[in-house]
């Protein structure tokens, strides 16, 4: 299979890639990026520890790595409007793991500019104010972390 795109040219802006280190606790960590996207305007769908999932169905003995699927509620309706694909990437994955004890890494891609990139959704001015927006909200709660 071909891709649209070449991985090894695409820069992190492109795919709304965001990274942020706290210095705290996993678990700490995990409610603080809960609440801090919460007061962002996204509510968090899903949620569930990998490094637990992977324990319990492997054995596999991981260091502490947690997904919240957060969304905001407006920008998911009006992206569907557009693209009704967009939902096999739902909800919006920020990510939590534990780099060393006491220092945890928070990642996000927006999948509104991955779906751009991918031709899931259309490359137009209304999806451009999506994923302005989106970036903006998404903005706000890593400034905040």
């Amino acid at each position: 299979m071909t891709l649209p795109i070449d991985p090894a040219v695409v820069d992190p802006e492109d795919i709304g890639e965001q990274r942020a280190v706290l210095e705290m606790d996993h678990e700490a960590a995990i409610e603080h990026v809960r609440e801090t996207f919460a007061d962002a305007g996204f509510g968090v769908a899903v949620e569930f520890s990998v490094s637990d999932m992977l324990a319990e169905k492997i054995g596999a003995d991981r260091d502490p790595y947690y997904v919240l699927g957060a969304c905001n509620p407006d920008v998911a309706d009006r992206a569907l409007d557009s693209a009704m694909e967009l939902g096999g990437l739902m909800p919006c994955n920020v990510v939590v793991w534990e780099e060393e004890p006491g220092r945890q890494q928070v990642y996000h891609v927006s999948i509104m500019r991955i779906a751009r990139l991918t031709g899931m959704a259309p490359d137009d001015d209304e999806w451009a104010d999506i994923v302005a927006e989106t970036g903006e909200l998404v903005d706000e709660a890593f400034e905040n972390l």
